[in-house]
């Protein structure tokens, strides 16, 4: 498609120039949409099957895991404790039932209610019952049925990770990691409280452990989602024509002069905008990335780069 785009475009250019004198005018914006929307490919169904519950069916004694001390922030007020002593991040609450209150509208609003064995804490959802569907998530709160429903599905299986943006286990800190390499999933935990999973990963080829987090389909974070992060197959096998030197650029996320444009995007993601200028010469192409990096291709053929 990219090449079938870029010889149509270099016709009009040069119908254009009726004088014999080059013309280099940018490609429309709506054109350069097309061309970037190519690189999203199609929506495909999501691996994972979670299957949570809506409110009405939650069991007493249903595990959350706290993820933050912030919590206390959402709870109802009640002399039985202070909240300005709570410290219950890292702690798991289990929900005890709810309670129902009439407002002016006759609406019989839920206030869920959960313990920590000492305390029992009320969140006032502001809804009814009815409308607490299953995708129905609490802030600082994650349920632990969806992690285990996720783990049940991962754990001790073999994937091939798509992102370099792996984290150390025991700091949590960022770590430079390998895109499109073999690891084995070891576990899954709750994870913080704006991706709710965190994925423990063993790397096949120097056994190096590392963790990164993962949206559910609740999120709004797909980018971040298991299809985004993993594959099931090899991808290197998808692209028989990349040497196996280029491919090793792109496991670590480098690239090099006269590598094509799907070697530079397998290796640094999508850019955030590409910019065509077509002449007598050939195809000109920017693609700009976040932070002032760009690369720059002739004829799909990468020229110069700053990154």
């Amino acid at each position: 498609m990219g090449k079938t785009l870029s010889y149509i475009l270099l016709l009009l250019a040069l119908a254009s120039c009726g004088t014999g004198i080059e013309s280099t005018t940018a490609v429309s914006e709506k054109q350069a949409r097309k061309e970037l929307a190519q690189y999203k490919g199609p929506k495909a169904v999501p691996s994972l099957r979670l299957e949570p519950d809506s409110v009405a069916h939650w069991q007493a004694g249903k595990q959350f895991y706290v993820t933050d001390d912030q919590v206390r922030l959402i709870f109802t007020h009640s002399d039985a404790y202070n909240p300005d002593t709570l410290h219950l991040g890292g702690h798991v609450l289990s929900y005890a039932g709810y309670d129902t209150g009439s407002v002016l509208d006759n609406r019989h609003d839920v206030t869920l209610k959960f313990s920590d064995g000492a305390h029992t804490y009320g969140i006032a959802t502001g809804k009814t019952l009815a409308e607490l569907h299953s995708d129905y998530t609490l802030p600082f709160m994650i349920d632990m049925d969806v992690v285990r429903q996720v783990s049940s599905q991962l754990v001790g299986h073999d994937y091939y990770i798509k992102t370099r943006i792996w984290y150390n286990p025991a700091t949590e800190e960022m770590i430079d990691g390998r895109q499109f390499i073999k690891v084995h999933i070891d576990s899954v935990l709750p994870g913080n409280k704006v991706l709710p999973l965190k994925v423990m990963f063993t790397a096949s080829d120097n056994r190096e452990r590392a963790m990164l987090w993962l949206s559910t389909g609740a999120s709004a974070m797909h980018s971040r989602d298991f299809d985004s992060m993993f594959a099931r197959q090899d991808l290197h096998l998808s692209y028989p024509n990349i040497s196996d030197e280029n491919w090793q650029r792109i496991v670590h996320g480098q690239i090099a002069l006269e590598m094509t444009k799907e070697e530079c995007r397998l290796a640094m993601g999508n850019p955030s905008s590409i910019n065509q200028l077509p002449d007598q010469t050939g195809l000109k192409e920017y693609w700009y990335y976040d932070g002032g990096r760009f690369l720059y291709f002739q004829d799909g053929i990468l020229k110069k780069f700053r990154k």
